[in-house]
């Protein structure tokens, strides 16, 4: 989308950070008018998954024929990837008008009074769904649950995906903690879905259901190895399950053949996605937790075997690259460390060098030194297909940041660095 004065307001914004609490979120709403009093939404929290379990539903969904919209975060290249409405970014036009009216809604409004840059987008994205008129919308939390922005919109359902240790300066240090601000996305007498827990996490979210006069289901079993899929690896047959008891659970009930169709032509960047470029096959993966390593892990072994690829890896600060790379350095032949394009990178010298002290214990095997590199791009160049067969492979992990800009370089467009 071109940058115009509207777009840079936006984007300035998120200078602001992040600011725990709804009480901006709803006086920018009651400015706007309430346009989340129009929408009917499926709310899905979590650690993991949370982006796929979204994609999921909203293709079945649409394939079964209803119009449709997906709210998701953060975006990988472009602002518009995070509101689509029938399968389809919104039109770069539509966003700046309503930012001309989250401006206006806003105007006289001091520093502290101002919403912070989520809360901005997802109030963005609640006007230009409700002006679409739409028959169901699909909300992905940003950042745990109970004062996430989405928390303010009115919802048929609700989901909690894999929880995990992640945002533990926000959210808490304990697997029970994080749990408890995930279920504050429960509400009385709201169905709510759940994959498989921890049980400390699982006796938390049991304990807000009832608390809080919700109804908690657990999708115990994933989709049978013969569904096909269009996002891979065996951990995305959980996050279709639950995605499907989601859409049940919002009194849906879509046909079987939209069901398939749905599921099979879900597509969702950097989850697992596979490129050529160079000659190369290229892997991006936005796994940035030591949970969604172990999952790529899998993903990894399910579709290349032994296939050992060229692992360019890259983190932030407030990250575990050391549990991350404990489970996908026994993947590598080779390891390429690089920044991240965001504030919060950590730097890939400081990773090399925990990277030396890890104990071939804790990763299993004796793994190649690492390489550092200045940006991405270096560590891709020189990478191709030329050498003797099998294919030469590369996975880039770590950061979802890292796969954005992945996705950019390889498509020749641009990437902005963000903050969150």
């Amino acid at each position: 989308m071109p940058v115009d004065p509207s777009f840079e307001w936006l984007e300035a914004s998120q200078g602001r950070g992040i600011v725990p609490g709804l009480g901006r979120m709803e006086r920018l709403l009651d400015a706007l008018n309430h346009p989340e009093r129009l929408l009917r939404c499926l709310h899905v929290a979590g650690t993991n998954g949370k982006g796929s379990v979204c994609a999921f539903a909203e293709s079945v969904l649409r394939a079964s024929g209803l119009r449709t919209g997906l709210y998701t975060s953060p975006h990988l290249v472009r602002f518009t990837e995070r509101i689509r409405i029938n399968g389809e970014e919104v039109e770069g036009s539509l966003i700046k008008e309503g930012i001309g009216r989250l401006r206006a809604a806003t105007a006289g409004w001091d520093e502290v009074e101002m919403p912070t840059y989520f809360e901005l987008v997802t109030a963005l994205a609640f006007d230009l769904f409700a002006r679409a008129d739409l028959d169901v919308i699909v909300l992905e939390t940003g950042l745990g649950g109970r004062l996430d922005a989405t928390n303010t919109a009115p919802k048929l359902a609700c989901a909690v995906t894999p929880i995990g240790l992640d945002h533990t300066e926000w959210l808490g240090t304990t697997l029970g903690e994080i749990a408890r601000e995930k279920a504050g996305i429960f509400r009385p007498a709201v169905p709510a879905v759940t994959a498989p827990q921890e049980p400390e996490a699982l006796a938390v979210l049991s304990s807000e259901a009832a608390r809080t006069g919700a109804t908690l289901r657990v999708v115990w079993d994933p989709l049978p190895p013969g569904m096909s899929l269009g996002l891979a690896g065996p951990h995305q047959r959980g996050n279709a399950a639950l995605a499907l008891d989601l859409i049940r659970a919002g009194g849906f009930s879509p046909p079987q053949e939209a069901i398939s169709r749905g599921l099979a032509g879900v597509s969702w960047p950097g989850r697992f996605q596979r490129l050529v470029h160079n000659g190369v096959e290229l892997v991006l993966d936005g796994a940035h937790n030591p949970h969604a390593a172990r999952q790529l892990l899998f993903a990894w072994r399910e579709v290349f075997g032994d296939l050992r690829p060229v692992l360019v890896f890259g983190a932030l600060a407030d990250k575990d690259p050391e549990a991350m790379l404990g489970t996908l350095l026994p993947l590598a032949s080779e390891v390429r460390l690089v920044p991240v394009s965001s504030p919060r990178s950590l730097d890939p010298a400081v990773i090399a060098g925990r990277i030396s002290r890890m104990s071939p214990l804790f990763t299993g095997y004796s793994h190649p030194s690492p390489i550092v590199f200045g940006s991405l791009g270096e560590a891709l160049e020189g990478i191709s297909g030329g050498a003797p067969s099998p294919a030469p492979a590369v996975l880039v992990a770590g950061s979802l940041f890292l796969v954005g800009e992945a996705l950019a370089l390889v498509s020749g467009g641009r990437f902005a660095p963000r903050s969150q």
